[in-house]
């Protein structure tokens, strides 16, 4: 299912990550402390539920999920959305290139973060609007 995900990654690159915390409306002081973090998520299943866990020095943080089924998250940076995870299996992707797709709905707001596995790394791909970050994890 998700098993390429499975494992601890950490951090070795992230690209326009201050443009992409500027346009959640992060504050100036909040995202320059998250762009110095360096972040370790670890991805773990039990039977259908996902877990994903984010630490950094900044603030850490959990999710637990069933795939295809909407959950509430608090982010990192306080807001409270409503969310959907998906295992893209659509006609462009296939499961053997299989992306996760997590989007957060607030408000009349929307984002998108694209996990994939690449060459043994996982890059993920941050989106609202026009403001796209890339970070790329390497398995610890």
């Amino acid at each position: 299912m998700c098993d390429q995900f499975l494992g601890t990654w950490k951090l070795v690159s992230s690209e326009k990550s201050e443009d992409y915390m500027k346009e959640l409306g992060v504050g100036f002081a909040m995202r320059k402390l998250g762009s110095l973090a360096k972040p370790t998520v670890i991805i773990s299943a039990d039977d259908d539920m996902l877990t994903i866990k984010t630490e950094s020095p900044v603030k850490n943080t959990e999710i637990s999920f069933k795939l295809g089924q909407e959950f509430e998250e608090t982010t990192t940076d306080n807001r409270k959305t409503k969310l959907i995870l998906l295992l893209c299996l659509s006609r462009v992707v296939t499961l053997d290139n299989g992306s996760m797709i997590h989007v957060q709905k607030w408000d009349d707001k929307e984002i998108t973060i694209k996990r994939e596995v690449v060459d043994g790394n996982m890059v993920v791909e941050c989106t609202m609007k026009y403001a796209i970050c890339t970070r790329v994890y390497e398995k610890a």
